[in-house]
């Protein structure tokens, strides 16, 4: 279950120290959602590397990354997405990203990264696909 604001968010023991947050769940189908919140630079995103990469460990048949509350995306965060999405299709995984927000896909537009991932505009089209 999601908090309801950032402020439960920071207060929570077991949130992570980092400045992103990483929530995971499954559909009964087997997908699984990754909903990233924060900012995905080199400084804060180690705990999205980790989740990520397990995700594609397990294997599911689609790992979906929703990013409608991530407010920033350099590089680094780039270069995380583009090799969970290498690692998803060597494993077999479907791979799509949900809800990118207008900081994230200026980084995909900018660099032409939009057209090697499957963009959709919420979770449950990228689930629908």
């Amino acid at each position: 279950m999601r908090p309801e604001n950032d402020q439960e968010t920071a207060e929570q023991p077991d949130a992570p120290l980092a400045g992103v947050a990483v929530e995971v769940r499954r559909t009964e189908a087997g997908a699984a959602v990754c909903s990233v919140a924060g900012d995905l630079d080199i400084e804060m995103m180690e705990p999205a590397e980790r989740v990520l990469a397990a995700l594609v460990d397990q294997r599911p048949p689609l790992l979906v990354v929703a990013l409608e509350e991530v407010g920033f995306c350099d590089s680094s965060g780039l270069n995380l997405l583009l090799r969970t999405r290498a690692s998803a299709e060597a494993a077999g995984v479907g791979f799509r990203l949900a809800a990118v927000p207008p900081a994230v896909m200026r980084v995909l537009e900018l660099t032409g990264a939009e057209s090697v991932f499957s963009l959709h505009p919420t979770v449950e089209e990228a689930l629908a696909v």
